[in-house]
């Protein structure tokens, strides 16, 4: 694929039968070298988690099958997959046979490892809904916001330098969609040991977001780069979880070498 042939902000043709070359990979590169970073010197390790809730395929005897899956791209990988390229690869099983759902999650892995170029997971079913880590809201903060993107890293500041360890969540994260201009909504999660952050200038930051054009994993690895380097944390752990759109929805995760990822699971927006 080209540019040229990504299929967004165009009618496109339902699939008719399985076609891996619907996938669609954009180079991470891209979105990193703005936030001047390099693939062989990431400040971070992580993962896009997807859940795929509108899996269907055929049986041998022509019987539709449904199942959902969980999918785990590396942030490692040199290319990261275009969601609505994943949502038409992902139908384009509903009309064809395969042995079994092993054979189904076994053919997304392999398709999905080719295109990210690298290992990718994928498993049946779905992580809990509610099973996190408990975190503290900032969402009712008594803040006046004038500032909608694009995202400020100068809204960041520390409130003491006292070292704290804490999370933090807002629901309040939107961005759009760089391509078609759709929104994409997330409640993001910050863990982090380090200057305790000054609460108020951390949500103007969020939502700072708002009119901003990024890809999902992009934003969270801007919003890393932007706290790593503004308030200086001795470890940091940034989750966001998208609420679903066409039967998808990502969840990037990125945290300092030698962190260990968050639980997995789902929130009721999703």
């Amino acid at each position: 694929m080209t540019s040229h042939d990504l299929p967004l902000g165009r009618h496109v043709d339902y699939p008719r039968e399985y076609d891996a070359s619907l996938l669609f990979p954009i180079e991470r590169a891209l979105g990193r070298a703005h936030l001047g970073l390099r693939d062989d010197a990431l400040p971070f390790v992580g993962y896009d988690r997807w859940h795929a809730y509108e899996l269907s395929w055929l049986d041998r005897r022509g019987k539709p099958r449904v199942g959902t899956a969980t999918v785990s791209v590396p942030a490692t990988s040199p290319h990261l997959i275009e969601s609505k390229s994943l949502k038409l690869y992902l139908n384009s099983f509903n009309a064809t046979a395969f042995d079994d759902e092993a054979a189904v999650l076994t053919t997304i892995a392999r398709d999905l490892s080719a295109a990210a170029g690298a290992a990718v997971q994928v498993a049946a079913g779905l992580p809990a809904i509610g099973a996190d880590e408990p975190s503290e809201s900032i969402d009712e903060l008594d803040v006046a916001i004038d500032d909608y993107g694009p995202p400020k890293a100068e809204h960041l500041a520390i409130e003491s330098d006292t070292i704290v360890e804490e999370r933090l969540s807002s629901a309040l994260l939107k961005s759009n969609c760089p391509v078609t201009g759709q929104p994409d909504w997330a409640r993001v999660t910050l863990a982090y040991r380090g200057p305790k952050l000054d609460r108020a200038a951390l949500l103007r930051y969020l939502i700072s977001f708002r009119d901003h054009a990024e890809f999902h994993e992009q934003c969270v690895e801007r919003i890393h780069a932007d706290l790593s380097q503004r308030t200086g944390p001795q470890w940091l752990s940034v989750e966001a979880r998208y609420t679903r759109r066409g039967g998808l929805d990502i969840n990037p995760w990125r945290g300092s070498p030698g962190l260990s990822p968050p639980r997995a699971g789902r929130d009721e927006r999703q």
